[in-house]
């Protein structure tokens, strides 16, 4: 017999999406269940309730646990499907990969390049976004105007911004510097809110110029060009994790 789940974990679980993002389907009034509008934290039976997810009724997952890594170019967006028909994280999958239902676990906006975990892998997906699992993303920044020594403890110290806690764990400033200033940077996040760097920065006076993100826990871009996949295993995964061994 089947035991009860929660609707956000059953989606995931289901190669929908994250469990956060699952909750903001939720809210939003994009799921039901047996028919009736889906409530956040709700129990669902797997196999006996019907769970419908934006007019697609979702099953639990039969495909085998997979996660890719991808090196996101510019131009391409972190979305399954954009209404606009740009291009996608997805494009960049070859089949028969790109037959599976993947999602992103921690995305990137359209003008920033890097690297981006796709999976259908909920569980996996909760833990790499989840705060609490303090997995570190660095990303190499290139500003406008040179950044000056003097700014870096706002950073750090963070602030809010539209309703958001915005903060930096760590700002570097790359040389070679000038007059304790410089126009690279490298920034540390435990967390990924939606164009976090970026309006850190603006926060502060600096427009970002070019944004890429080249390490996820203790896995980096090495070895992966621009467009390119990889299949991560076991081993890989834990170093994604930020665990060693």
């Amino acid at each position: 017999m089947n035991e009860e789940v929660r609707l956000q974990k059953y989606l995931a679980q289901a190669g929908v999406c994250s469990r956060r993002a699952a909750e903001t389907l939720i809210t939003e009034g994009e799921v039901t269940v047996n028919g009736k509008p889906a409530k956040l934290g709700q129990k669902v039976t797997p196999g006996q309730d019907k769970v419908v997810c934006q007019g697609q009724g979702i099953k639990p997952q039969k495909e085998a646990p997979l996660t890719l890594l991808v090196h996101k170019p510019k131009g391409y967006l972190c979305t399954n499907a954009d209404p606009h028909g740009g291009k996608t994280v997805f494009d960049l999958v070859p089949p028969p990969l790109n037959e599976l239902r993947l999602f992103c676990a921690g995305r990137l906006d359209k003008n920033s390049e890097g690297l981006v975990v796709l999976t259908n892998d909920g569980d996996l997906a909760n833990t790499i976004l989840h705060p609490s699992a303090a997995i570190t993303k660095r990303y190499r920044v290139t500003v406008t105007r040179p950044f000056p020594m003097s700014k870096r403890s706002q950073l750090l110290k963070g602030f809010e911004v539209e309703g958001e806690f915005l903060r930096a764990e760590k700002v570097v400033l790359l040389p070679p510097v000038k007059n304790e200033a410089s126009p690279e940077l490298e920034i540390h996040l435990h967390h990924g809110r939606k164009r976090e760097i970026r309006r850190l920065l603006e926060g502060v006076g600096f427009l970002v110029k070019r944004l890429q993100r080249f390490q996820i826990g203790n896995l980096t871009k090495r070895g992966l060009p621009k467009g390119a996949v990889r299949v991560l295993d076991k081993k890989q995964i834990n170093q994604l994790l930020g665990k060693t061994k």
